[in-house]
């Protein structure tokens, strides 16, 4: 768990030249994963690693024969249209990978003549959803969250008694999960007007927002056979930003007693890079509980997890309006968090997830759950910032949102940032609302 090596140095320099562009998210130290093809075109998509400004074709780099051994196979795989194949090889093929690609990057990398015209530029390429998404899980990881929208409904006894001893999870529908760039029509489905006798079928008009993590699945296990929370993160290719879109008026009328059903399943946007956990090293916290809060049961517990299973991620909200859009503004922000206040760890939602034997696939997808802070400013949600729609947000144009309105699009980014260690990002997610269908 969190090993550092030569990969990790914050002294190495690609001859990619924008990689070291000053707030870059991709430099020679990340090296993150997507699929993409050149936009407008009738490419096959296929794998490619970021670097700088740049996109590394991992097809036209398979063709060269660069590398050798267990990092050639990896190559390969990751040259596949999605990259199920590669997350499939598991963690010592993608640090193999990994490695020879950081070398083969660096200033003076012999590998430099035949790599060079593998490179494609970001600004021509279109993504595709990275896996083929066999199953979805959202987990529900944020104690701040939970607590903010359970004083909404119960102001007495907002944390239900299970929260604290278990990753609480549902499982979610993989077909509607897109890519950055993502439009969607505004969902209809049905609500219960207050004072209404029955309900009726209308337009979403409580559209609202959750900031998530995305964690994809590398290696499964078997049908029956648990993954210890000490082998957990072994299985777990990497991190991914996530907006799980909610109708909240939709929600409120069909989930009781099981859950969310058309209120989550008609988007769910990820951003296109997928950053490993092998770049995320130096961003390891210690998994912190309050002392007073039931301590995790055996099977969610370990020496390693409590040293440094939380990541140290800053992610942020914007929104922006067609107004701002039309005038050439920029979103606004609307929250900044980090993914240290998880209440739950990645090793933990795995070891969780198949205890009872519930076998993962490559390319399985988790959501974190809308992940707040501890204060308001950080909340994740507009149903928090907002206090159930209660005291809408002032946008610095002098607009006000309660609730999304049509033409909104949200932008989530996400990146680790510290001295001694290289900035690490995640992109964007973004997406876009439409009018309902008539």
């Amino acid at each position: 768990m969190g090993l550092m090596n030569e990969t990790h140095d914050p002294a190495l320099r690609s001859w990619v030249a924008s990689a070291h562009a000053a707030g870059t998210d991709f430099p020679l130290q990340n090296l993150p994963f997507a699929s993409f093809r050149r936009q407008g075109s009738n490419e096959a998509f296929r794998g490619g690693v970021a670097i700088g400004d740049q996109i590394l074709d991992l097809a036209l780099a398979a063709r060269t024969g660069v590398f050798t051994g267990e990092a050639a196979l990896a190559l390969q795989a990751g040259a596949e249209e999605r990259l199920n194949a590669l997350m499939a090889l598991g963690p010592k093929a993608w640090s193999a990978l990994r490695l020879a690609l950081s070398r083969a990057l660096r200033e003076g990398a012999a590998e430099q003549t035949r790599l060079a015209d593998c490179l494609v530029p970001q600004a021509v390429a279109e993504y595709g959803v990275p896996a083929r998404i066999g199953d979805y899980t959202d987990f529900y990881t944020s104690v701040h969250h939970a607590t903010n929208i359970g004083r909404q409904f119960r102001p007495d006894n907002p944390l239900l008694p299970n929260y604290k001893w278990i990753p609480i999870g549902y499982h979610g529908r993989a077909s509607s999960i897109g890519v950055s760039g993502q439009a969607f029509h505004r969902p209809r489905g049905q609500t219960l007007a207050a004072g209404a006798t029955q309900p009726s079928l209308e337009p979403c008009q409580r559209l609202d927002i959750e900031l998530e993590l995305g964690i994809f699945v590398g290696t499964g296990n078997p049908l029956g056979e648990p993954v210890p929370v000490t082998e957990a993160e072994d299985h777990v290719f990497g991190l991914c930003l996530l907006n799980d879109w909610s109708a909240r008026d939709i929600q409120a009328w069909e989930y009781q007693p099981l859950g969310p059903f058309l209120s989550k399943n008609f988007a769910t946007t990820l951003s296109p890079w997928i950053v490993t956990l092998e770049a995320l090293a130096p961003y390891r916290v210690p998994f912190e509980r309050p002392a007073d809060d039931p301590q995790p049961l055996p099977y969610l517990d370990s020496e390693a997890n409590r040293r440094q299973g939380s990541l140290d991620i800053q992610l942020q909200v914007a929104l922006q309006t067609p107004k701002m859009r039309d005038a050439g503004q920029a979103g606004a922000t609307i929250c900044r968090t980090s993914y240290r206040h998880a209440y739950w760890t990645v090793a933990q939602m795995v070891a969780h997830h198949t205890v009872n034997g519930c076998n993962l696939q490559p390319g399985d997808l988790f959501g974190s759950g809308t992940l707040s802070g501890p204060t308001l400013d950080q909340a994740g949600a507009l149903i928090e910032l907002t206090t159930g729609g209660k005291n809408p947000l002032s946008l610095p144009n002098g607009e006000r949102r309660t609730w999304l309105e049509d033409g909104d699009s949200v932008v989530i980014r996400g990146w680790c940032e510290k001295a001694g260690a290289a900035r690490i990002g995640f992109g964007e997610c973004v997406g876009t609302v439409l009018p309902a269908r008539s």
